[in-house]
């Protein structure tokens, strides 16, 4: 026995040796919250429902699909309603990438705090892999800051956390403060570092304030109609963001002097829009400045909620273009049998993008058959060609299309957008999230899988009765949205008809 009891005692101290070196070689370092209880509650409680409130007051929704914000950092009283507009149609990223100025410590370059997870009163983040990727190269380039630590008391990063917390459930985060001290030509070749190591599926942020006006900022370039005067200030940079000009954006600050605390992060924003997605499209979301909550503008600090968004709408030419191939798909299959022959190389691009659609058939304005695809499957002038044939012949519900009924059906067409899960805490905040009108929904439940088209909303249009009959659509008991092990996607539609 005591020689058995030796050798566990040695098996013990070499797993225990051994776990600790694996401890040291991964180690878990946290970036603790500085400003949590000054610039947002430190109760966790007490700061869901806050922005739960927030998101409440919105009163419109950001357009789908959207790549990138502008958004404030002041004191959620200030600043926190404004932020709460880009936020909350936020769907389906995985990382996010945060811009930020540094207020408190000045340097040249980027810095990257030395941590594994940023915490708030709602949890802790993990940081990307890519983190780790963007550091050296911006080390390579000489532009990464690590002489002190600029990260400790820094509120710009911090205050945009407990927002996506709240929005997204599973992402991680690449959080970078860009220094006061770096000039445009540094700035450009950041946004071409961090160009190589993010996607279409990668969420950018640039946390900014807008105009910081009076004698507190030493910034009084006026001292009569500070509204309206501040205002102009404001929306004169806002015209370069909407152009994605990060020359014109840089030199609008160097001629006007504004006091826009995250001009830096924005330059670096609009030029990595302008390399990766130019296409992109913007759009001013919501303005307020602290002179008009509190109604003293003797110092007064503006904020900006900006999104760029993907815009996937087709022209009322393609739309005719769309429409009018659907008509002659079916002119031509339920008389020949056979499809039109299209020669992509002659379609406008969008026409050729992978998309999903539904083709719907009505006559006498009754329902005469639907198909389509969710998920972009083909490209959209095939999806068409495709859902048109099967709407009219292979709609279980009704007996073929025939011929001779053309010329009493009306097509109809719906271009959808890419589904985005549906992030969600509990069946209330389900019916919470949801946006009659403008949301498809699936919904995915063990086997049993069903969609609604926005449009559905018009006969359903309480939400509970609307879930309930997806639910039974698809096969599944109809309180299935309730189930904690629902999945539920939403997406938007172009709808357009003959």
């Amino acid at each position: 026995m005591p020689a058995l009891s030796l050798i566990l005692i040695i098996f013990l101290a070499i797993l225990i040796s051994t776990s600790t070196e694996t401890d040291n070689s991964a180690p878990y370092i946290t970036r603790n919250p500085a400003v949590a209880g000054t610039f947002y509650p430190a109760s966790k409680t007490d700061l869901e429902n806050t922005i739960n409130t927030y998101y409440e007051n919105v009163t419109d929704r950001a357009p789908k699909d959207v790549r990138a914000i502008i958004a404030p950092h002041a004191g959620y009283t200030y600043s926190g309603q404004a932020a709460a507009y880009a936020y909350k149609s936020i769907q389906g990223k995985e990382t996010i990438l945060l811009l930020a100025p540094s207020h408190h410590i000045y340097f040249q370059g980027a810095s990257i705090a030395n941590a594994t997870h940023y915490k708030t009163p709602l949890g802790e983040i993990k940081l990307s892999e890519k983190t780790g990727h963007i550091k050296e190269d911006l080390d390579k380039a000489g532009l990464l800051y690590t002489e002190k630590d600029a990260h400790k008391k820094e509120h710009a990063i911090e205050v945009q956390l407990p927002f996506l917390q709240k929005t997204l459930q599973d992402f991680e985060i690449i959080p970078i403060l860009i220094g006061g001290a770096a000039d445009y030509r540094n700035q450009i070749k950041i946004a071409e570092i961090l160009n190589r190591h993010t996607d279409k599926n990668t969420l950018i942020i640039a946390s900014s304030d807008f105009t910081h006006y009076g004698p507190r900022y030493s910034y009084t370039p006026f001292t009569e109609n500070k509204e309206e005067n501040i205002k102009n200030i404001d929306y004169g940079a806002i015209e370069h963001i909407e152009k994605k000009d990060s020359d014109g954006f840089n030199n609008y600050i160097q001629k006007t002097g504004a006091t826009i605390c995250g001009s830096k992060p924005i330059t670096i924003l609009l030029e990595m829009i302008q390399k990766s997605e130019p296409d992109l499209k913007g759009k001013l979301l919501h303005y307020d400045t602290s002179g008009r909550i509190t109604g003293d503008y003797t110092n007064s600090v503006s904020y900006v909620s900006y999104v760029f968004y993907k815009d996937n709408a087709l022209s009322k030419e393609e739309q005719g273009y769309i429409t009018t191939l659907a008509r002659e798909t079916l002119e031509s299959y339920l008389k020949n049998g056979k499809k039109p022959e299209i020669d992509e190389n002659t379609l406008p691009i969008k026409l050729t993008e992978k998309k999903g659609c539904f083709v719907t058939l009505k006559k006498d304005s009754q329902l005469r058959g639907c198909i389509g695809h969710i998920f972009a499957q083909k490209p959209l002038y095939q999806c068409v060609i495709d859902n048109s044939i099967s709407a009219a012949v292979r709609d279980s519900r009704f007996s073929p299309v025939a011929y001779s009924e053309l010329e009493d059906i009306h097509i109809e067409v719906s271009i959808l957008s890419t589904p985005q899960p549906l992030e969600f805490s509990s069946s209330e905040d389900i019916l919470d999230k949801l946006t009659p009108l403008e949301d498809g929904v699936v919904i995915n439940y063990g086997s049993h899988k069903s969609t609604y088209l926005p449009q559905v909303w018009e006969q359903l249009q309480d939400k509970v009765e609307f879930l309930t009959s997806l639910c039974k659509k698809g096969g599944a008991p109809g309180d299935c949205w309730k189930n904690e092990n629902v999945r539920i996607e939403t997406y938007g539609a172009q709808v357009f008809g003959e």
